[in-house]
């Protein structure tokens, strides 16, 4: 399928590795002009260089890179004296630290607050207004899926990005949507990542268990008996961005292997 969005320009937020890298991939791959953000610079590096290689890229498609925080004013003005207009906007930060709320002062909240919830809407606001001008834009928003089942040792997570889904949810149904904007959030359960690998590390150090135990049962868990990979997860953001999903915005987009158990 053709998802018509060749010669499009994207930014990809957190694409260094994982579940970023793996939506910079995909949309590579569909001839989309990406330009990828994260912090480290070694790292962000090496996944250009690899998207550059990827041979399932078509030669026209460009590569840019900033080694910025996103989450910082002057990490985003980094990124916008590269290039100003994007057609396509994956926001995506690091989640929060487990931990017991007990133990979290207002520097961690607000910390997880700037991060996974005003840093997104700061870019929304930055782009959008460009996108609605050109008739075309693409907002995806890369949450967790403990916004639909909060995870209990996650509560900055779950408190953060709630509030971005609010977000989100009305401002995808204002005269955006006429204007050939759409707005998705992406919510991704059990992914094979260093992420999920530290949560999974935490919580064996906290049982006494070995990792390979904690993260077995965790599988066993999902319907899907295994981990998501970073490249399914990237074929379905590229979908959201593509001309076929004009019709979907305010959507919550869940990938979880069915380890959510409700029927809505």
């Amino acid at each position: 399928m053709d998802l018509g969005i060749a010669g499009k320009w994207a930014l990809v937020c957190g694409a260094s590795k994982g579940l970023g890298f793996g939506c910079a991939e995909a949309l590579v791959r569909e001839g989309v002009h990406v330009l990828i953000v994260a912090r480290g610079a070694e790292a962000l590096h090496a996944a250009a260089t690899k998207l550059i290689a990827d041979s399932a890229r078509p030669a026209s498609a460009e590569v840019q890179f900033v080694a910025a925080d996103i989450t910082t004013v002057e990490g985003r003005a980094a990124v916008f004296a590269v290039r100003k207009d994007f057609d396509i906007v994956v926001t995506n930060a690091g989640g929060p630290p487990p931990g017991d709320f007990r133990d979290w002062d207002r520097d961690a909240w607000i910390k997880a607050v700037d991060a996974n919830m005003l840093t997104p809407i700061e870019l929304i606001k930055a782009t959008v207004d460009g996108m609605a001008a050109r008739g075309f834009g693409r907002i995806v928003n890369i949450t967790s899926s403990s916004v639909k089942a909060p995870i209990d040792i996650l509560g900055l997570s779950n408190g953060a990005r709630s509030g971005l889904t609010g977000f989100v949810a009305g401002v995808a149904r204002t005269k955006l949507a006429a204007q050939g904007v759409t707005l998705n959030n992406l919510l991704p359960g059990a992914f094979d990542t260093d992420r999920l690998r530290g949560t999974m590390s935490g919580a064996a150090k906290k049982t006494g268990q070995p990792i390979e135990a904690v993260m077995d049962a965790r599988r066993k868990n999902i319907p899907a008996q295994r981990f998501g990979n970073p490249a399914e997860f990237g074929a379905i953001c590229a979908f959201l961005c593509s001309q076929h999903a004009a019709y979907m915005t305010g959507q919550n987009v869940l990938a979880d292997g069915g380890a959510f158990p409700g029927t809505y």
